[in-house]
């Protein structure tokens, strides 16, 4: 039986990062989305970078319908360049790929704990018991104990596909299955982060 060991950190704010390659697709999407359902919180932090971003570029035209289709709001989005300060900043990282998460936890080694794919995030979120994370009223000590329940089920949980594949560059319908896997993934955490215990 797996164990949760407590993350260490601020117990007043939550910083979520979202990882992609150019900060322009999938990591917008995540962070915009992810931001609509956690809605106005002011606990929670969520923002997004690139590998290889070009600072300043707003979300590919694709990227921003799809995004306003699943409910997120696009607006005064821009591109930023992922570097080590962000990830150290960060209390949780979620990144596109396998690829992103490796090169964000190079930039600091410490983040490899709380360093997840989107897609790897979810599949672990979907097999902790509910009652482990509803049972904290404050929204923090939730997140934190999301992460730390995810971080104990690594390796116990399948994932087949880790990865949201990068639709840049390709059709309209491989933005939609991007939106559709990132969504998907993202669900049962940000049910989890929004549902707290009642009693």
């Amino acid at each position: 039986m797996y164990r949760a060991m407590p993350m260490p950190g601020d117990d007043t704010d939550f910083h979520i990062l979202f990882v992609c390659t150019g900060n322009i697709c999938r990591s917008p999407l995540a962070e915009r989305l992810t931001r609509s359902a956690l809605g106005a919180c002011p606990a929670f932090q969520v923002t997004s970078a690139g590998t290889h971003a070009e600072r300043g570029r707003a979300m590919t035209e694709h990227a921003r319908r799809v995004l306003v289709r699943l409910g997120g709001d696009p607006g005064g989005f821009v591109s930023r360049r992922l570097t080590p300060d962000l990830v150290a900043a960060a209390d949780l990282v979620l990144t596109a790929t396998a690829r992103h998460r490796a090169e964000a936890v190079a930039g600091h080694l410490p983040a490899a704990t709380r360093a997840f794919t989107i897609a790897e995030f979810g599949a672990l979120a979907r097999a902790v018991p509910a009652e482990r994370i509803a049972g904290h009223r404050d929204p923090v000590r939730r997140a934190r104990a999301l992460v730390a329940e995810a971080r104990a089920l690594r390796g116990l949980v399948r994932v087949d596909r880790p990865d949201i594949p990068d639709p840049y560059r390709r059709s309209r319908w491989a933005y939609r299955a991007a939106g559709r896997g990132i969504a998907r993934s993202l669900a049962v955490p940000l049910r989890l982060l929004t549902q707290s215990s009642t009693s």
